[in-house]
């Protein structure tokens, strides 16, 4: 799969089936549009092509606004995001920067300058409710039209439901902020789980008794607390761990965004490695302790439950693959991109 950081040059402008969406999660939903898209493609001999955005749109208007708190948590960092999409048989993802000049763009522009002679679309594939454009003035209809002229045919997909319940990003994110993983993971078709590089950290895990790995979180995680996991990335098969992500408010340097995860029984160098934690289910909150005492007594505890809790389904010595995923290195391995994410 390529990735472009904005729109290809010519030579890499092949004519394409595309979708445009923020793909935060790449969910049931989002997988039932892709699997449109990768057919038309096929059907019509075209590139299988996918428009995000870094940032999401709603996280630039909120920070341009001052109130952060109008942006939405987000499911997947950009890593993830492309690993879902190349999973999806995506073949090129363009990746355009979300700032005040593409978002001032007219309808007519966005149509002209970025969809024919940026991409060569030929066919194109939205939601039924997709705007687009400066103040979001375009529209399905306006689209409709202007593929007539320029010869790229609009497809609209409706809503997914299962039941009731629509599948969307939101739904997602609800799901995550309760804790609730399997409701999630029915969401997404797979487990959930963030992926990133082992950073140094201040150690004090190893002070502790509890040396852990560290995934720095750039972005707000619509889930926080403690949790049982698994690791992929550093062994043959994925290792049983607890985890923290949050901003863990007792320690000196509290604030700062981080996954923190203590595998067990394992302690060799990992610095700079790509891992996937995969997230089982979760323990509780995060909590602030009156000193290192408590703090060390409230993780001793929660190693105990989560050793217990892959011990009740056979699973202590260590995990199992989930079913259908690849493996992180894979996934890595599969973005040819024009710059690696």
């Amino acid at each position: 799969m390529k990735v472009f950081r904005g729109l290809p040059n010519d030579a890499a402008r092949a004519p394409c089936a595309l979708t445009i969406g923020n793909f935060d999660g790449v969910h049931r939903g989002h997988q039932a549009l892709l699997a449109r898209v990768r057919a038309a493609a096929g059907d019509l001999g075209l590139e299988a092509a996918v428009m995000t955005f870094e940032p999401h749109p709603r996280e630039y208007f909120a920070q341009r606004s001052g109130d952060l708190s109008r942006a939405p948590a987000r499911i997947a960092n950009l890593r993830d995001k492309l690993g879902d999409l190349f999973e999806a048989g995506i073949d090129r993802v363009i990746v355009e920067h979300f700032n005040e000049h593409f978002a001032s763009i007219t309808p007519q522009d966005f149509i002209e300058r970025v969809l024919v002679d940026g991409l060569h679309v030929k066919w194109l594939m939205v939601g039924d409710d997709f705007c687009f454009g400066a103040k979001r003035a375009g529209n399905v209809a306006m689209l409709e039209e202007a593929g007539k002229r320029h010869g790229f045919q609009v497809e609209t997909l409706p809503t997914v439901r299962e039941g009731d319940q629509r599948i969307s990003s939101s739904a997602v994110r609800a799901t995550l902020a309760a804790g609730d993983l399997h409701a999630t993971g029915a969401l997404l078709g797979h487990p959930y789980a963030m992926s990133g590089h082992v950073i140094h950290g201040q150690k004090l895990g190893r002070t502790l008794g509890f040396p852990t790995l560290n995934l720095r979180v750039m972005h707000r995680p619509a889930l926080q607390g403690i949790f049982v996991v698994q690791v992929h990335g550093l062994a043959d098969i994925p290792l049983p761990a607890v985890a923290s992500l949050g901003v863990r408010p007792t320690v000196e340097d509290a604030g700062r965004m981080l996954l923190e995860v203590h595998v067990f029984d394992y302690d060799r160098p990992c610095y700079g490695k790509l891992v996937r934690v995969e997230f089982l289910e979760k323990l509780r909150d995060e909590e602030k302790y009156v000193d290192l005492d408590t703090l060390t007594a409230a993780i001793h505890g929660d190693a105990q439950q989560t050793r217990a809790w892959f011990a009740r389904r056979n699973l202590a010595t260590p995990g199992r693959a989930a079913p259908g995923r690849t493996t992180q290195g894979t996934r890595a391995g599969a973005l040819t991109a024009t710059d690696r994410i």
